[in-house]
């Protein structure tokens, strides 16, 4: 059998460089992904081009094999320095050998069929990025990284009988995965309800437990096997966002929910369990690489800036998909799913500029494509965007929370989820200051719901609150002006979205100097994170902050908002994981 090409390749040296300046480059800046065999190959080259320190272009083709090793296409896809780059065609000849140091590629790029550029690559790895993973866990849970894919009698009949691991999944996607050796078991947590996790204490963990944690992107993740979030039995697993400056480092799987109690006519109770824990680590861990939902992938035009058009996939047996959405449930999407990401999806995490990839880089979601919204001729169904109070005025430093309503104005009861207008990724939030592009606001976690639905009968509403003054990607709502604030939300049951009315408000200009010196502190990723969460004990400074602005601007309303964040970390158990013994956090 012949010895497999597909992989990561680099520089080797330039045979013709007409009308090019050469620049002594790192071999790593001059890159290709050649994905034509092994495991899900997708007839894909793409690569990397730097024609100096800041000049660099990303360029992916579509390959058509012309030979036993040789493939041709166009090139259809380039981001950065694309006027460096002209070229429209791509031809790729590889030179086997059953050593792997002495395989290599030679790529002739063209316009129009004219050869203008001959690069030569030299193999590197069967992978196209290397990624590390870290896996902590509570004590008494044991966290299921490898199952046994025969172990359920509901699975395809093609399928593999194997152990495999979360290891395994993403070698397969196209990653040198290894384990830190920072594995460790979380001990000392406090008894029954107190030991339910929040929001701000997995964030406080990850920064202080993480043993790989630090404030730049890196190809590396921090996973957290706990028992339950605080939010209860229905929230199966979160992905975080807010660490600082870099976003997607970490997921949370919580074991005592939903994802293990099995359906009671199923004929292998503990594997559906293993299984679907199985399929939610993995699921928040393609998060973590920037990954939507299957249904997830199109959106308008004007909710960002698009990596590529992708279409949604609601019925795909993707580890991306959730399997009670499918039509006939979990059982037929168990019946069909081979452990596997979408061909999407892996042209994604495989030949997408590593920056929308790459932990701690992009932020959650972006640079994907969207396309358009499916709205109604007559809805049925009206979403508002609301404050409560008189005016839609803020103060300067009160946090911004608005309110959305949804009211059932057909005359037929409407079944809805009981989660709808907490699914902030069936949601799109824009916000746009007066003089400034218009900015997607994006909360601080991702949660993975167990939703039910429940009855909107003729002319009944429900509420839901919106604090959308901060999130990942900062402070949205901070300088004084007028903001035009307006939301779109997706119903998955009738594929159609609802967009609400567009909410006009008003940041008011500080009274003194004393709101102007504090606000230099306040804007913090600290203190929004604290407001978000409803109080940290680990983030010190932004602490400080508020206790600062509640003394000095006690008759503001922001003094409320400090007050109830200070006094809410204080009013119950929480965890502290102590960074000097990090086997035994501190209840407080």
């Amino acid at each position: 059998m012949d010895e497999l090409v597909s992989g990561l390749y680099e520089l080797m040296n330039e045979i013709n460089l007409p009308n090019f300046t050469s620049i002594a480059q790192p071999a790593s800046s001059q890159e290709l992904r050649l994905d034509v065999d092994g495991r899900y190959p997708l007839m894909r080259a793409s690569g990397t081009f730097s024609f100096s320190i800041a000049s660099r272009v990303h360029w992916i083709a579509n390959l058509t094999n012309t030979g036993l090793n040789s493939w041709t296409g166009d090139i259809w896809y380039k981001d950065g320095d694309t006027t460096s780059f002209p070229y429209t065609n791509v031809n790729i000849e590889v030179q086997r050998s059953q050593f792997p140091d002495q395989r290599s590629a030679t790529v002739t790029f063209s316009v129009g069929g004219a050869s203008n550029r001959t690069v030569s690559y030299k193999y590197k790895s069967s992978y196209f990025h290397e990624v590390e993973f870290e896996f902590d866990y509570e004590e008494g849970i044991t966290p299921v990284t490898a199952i046994d894919t025969y172990a359920h009698p509901n699975r395809p009949a093609t399928l593999l009988q194997e152990t495999l691991s979360i290891e395994t999944v993403f070698q397969r996607t196209g990653f040198a995965v290894t384990k830190s050796e920072g594995d460790n078991a979380i001990t000392g947590l406090p008894p029954g309800a107190e030991a339910r996790w929040s929001d701000n204490e997995m964030h406080d963990a990850m920064q202080i437990h993480w043993s790989r944690f630090v404030d730049r992107p890196q190809w590396s993740m921090w996973v957290l096997f706990a028992s339950i979030h605080e939010q209860g039995e229905d929230l199966g697993g979160i992905m975080f966002d807010g660490i600082g400056p870099n976003h997607r480092q970490g997921t949370a799987l919580f074991y005592k929910t939903f994802i293990a109690q099995p359906p009671t006519s199923d004929p292998a109770p503990d594997a559906w369990v293993n299984r679907m824990r199985f399929w939610t680590a993995v699921h928040e861990m393609g998060h973590a690489f920037n990954l939507a939902h299957s249904w997830q992938k199109q959106h308008p035009p004007s909710w960002g800036t698009p990596w590529i058009p992708l279409t949604n996939e609601p019925e795909a047996r993707s580890f991306m998909n959730y399997p009670f959405n499918v039509s006939g449930d979990q059982t037929a999407f168990f019946s069909d799913f081979e452990f596997r990401f979408s061909d999407q999806e892996l042209l994604f995490m495989r030949h997408a500029p590593f920056r929308f990839v790459q932990q701690g880089n992009a932020n959650w979601f972006d640079d994907h494509a969207f396309e358009q919204l499916n709205l109604s001729g007559e809805p049925s169904i009206k979403l508002e965007l609301r404050v409560n109070r008189q005016q839609a005025l803020f103060e300067f430093l009160e946090p911004v929370v608005l309110e959305l309503k949804l009211t059932n104005i057909s005359s037929q009861p409407k079944l809805i989820s009981d989660k709808l207008l907490s699914e902030l990724d069936h949601m799109i939030v824009i916000i746009k200051k007066d003089g400034k592009p218009a900015r997607q606001f994006s909360p601080y976690a991702q949660y993975c719901w167990k939703t039910q639905l429940r009855v909107l009968m003729p002319g009944e509403s429900t509420y839901e609150s919106l604090f959308a003054s901060v999130g990942k990607g900062g402070w949205e709502i901070a300088e004084p002006g007028y903001y035009t604030i307006q939301v779109a939300l997706h119903m998955e049951d009738t594929e159609e979205d609802l967009v609400s009315n567009p909410l006009r408000l008003r940041i008011a200009p500080p009274r003194g100097y004393d709101e102007e010196f504090l606000a230099q502190d306040f804007f913090s990723e600290d203190v929004g994170r604290i407001l978000t969460f409803d109080g940290s004990q680990a983030l010190t400074k932004g602490n400080d902050t508020l206790r600062e602005v509640s003394t000095k601007l006690s008759d503001r309303s922001v003094a409320f908002h400090a007050e109830v964040a200070l006094a809410s970390a204080m009013a119950k158990e929480y965890k502290i994981l102590d960074l000097d013994d990090p086997n035994h956090p501190k209840s407080r």
